[in-house]
């Protein structure tokens, strides 16, 4: 397969191209280091003078999204030690959490002296919603670019989720873990929008709906949550724009009793059923469904381009894909 020769992206990816280099379009029109270290240092900034203004005398500053794996394990850490904020931790259980993973979240959260709600959504439900996200696209196609159609479900209930309970409870912040490679630093810091958020929830709603029915009204936002429009919190995500590097967050993680589960796929430090996702979104569409993070990854320095190619190339694990449909059970 064809590869930008600077970054990792196939010529599978949508709407890509070469130039006589092999260099793809996204290449092109990345900006320069130079660029991203004064737009790292501007929202670092704003970040602060957000957490200044905003932090609360009493109740939890942030309510941070903890799937337990590095990402957000080392983005609580920092929240924490650095910034002193008092998080309340939210774990959405999807019935594929790796054991580890789940001790992983224990010992951090202990360790560190961090409130923690598990939100266990009905399974009954996530069951017909990954069946259906199995068997067709459900969202737009633009969406999937740079997520599964599994994840897109997954981390649409996680995210709204979250949003109810932030506003329910006034909470100024709603932190997430993603990687530079997932968070545009353009898109690190914003205020949630009631008119936007409404239409992103029924994106996200009306084909989950149609694939897994009643019930799922407890993950969004009523018109009670929409009235409360002054509640609305920042969505924040620090790793965007704070050091980010593999290799240190390993370190600094596992002084907390992190250690990396054995069970999940090379792209995944906490869910079991990446391996399938990942493997029906390249059935599907012809590109692993972490090739957009990775290649911007690699395009920022943060990762070596031969290790983005090797987690992109390796198989998934079918033991671990054929667990996920049993017990999606699936013909």
């Amino acid at each position: 397969m064809k590869r930008c020769t600077r970054c990792v992206l196939p010529e599978t990816f949508p709407g890509i191209s070469y130039d006589d280099e092999g260099v793809c379009n996204f290449c092109r029109s990345f900006r320069g280091q130079e660029h991203l270290d004064r737009s790292i240092e501007k929202y670092r900034k704003r970040f602060e003078k957000l957490l200044d203004e905003r932090r609360r005398d009493g109740g939890h500053d942030c309510l941070l999204a903890y799937s337990g794996g590095k990402d957000s394990t080392y983005t609580l850490a920092v929240l924490k030690e650095t910034y002193d904020l008092s998080i309340l931790a939210l774990t959405i259980d999807n019935g594929f959490i790796s054991p580890r993973s789940l001790e992983n979240i224990r010992n951090v959260v202990e360790g560190l002296g961090v409130d923690l709600i598990i939100y266990k959504p009905r399974f009954d439900i996530l069951r017909k919603l990954f069946g259906e996200a199995e068997k067709s696209e459900m969202y737009a196609r633009k969406t999937l670019e740079r997520a599964s159609t599994i994840c897109t479900s997954c981390m649409g209930i996680v995210k709204f989720i979250a949003l109810r309970m932030a506003v329910e409870s006034n909470i100024p912040f709603i932190v997430y873990g993603w990687s530079p490679g997932q968070a545009p630093i353009a898109a690190s810091i914003f205020k949630n929008n009631p008119s936007m958020i409404r239409s992103m929830q029924k994106a996200l709603f009306d084909p989950m709906y149609k694939a897994a029915g009643s019930g799922l009204e407890n993950y969004f936002l009523t018109e009670e949550h929409f009235a409360m429009e002054e509640r609305f919190p920042h969505n924040i995500s620090p790793l965007a724009f704070l050091r980010y590097d593999e290799a240190q967050i390993h370190d600094s993680i596992r002084k907390l009793g992190w250690e990396r589960p054995t069970d999940t796929d090379p792209n995944s430090t906490n869910c079991l059923l990446n391996a399938f996702a990942n493997k029906i979104h390249m059935d599907r569409f012809g590109y692993n469904p972490y090739a957009f993070e990775l290649a911007k990854l690699v395009r920022e320095g943060y990762m070596d381009r031969d290790e983005a190619i090797e987690r992109l190339e390796k198989e998934q694990d079918e033991d671990m894909v054929a667990y996920v449909e049993k017990r999606l059970e699936m013909d």
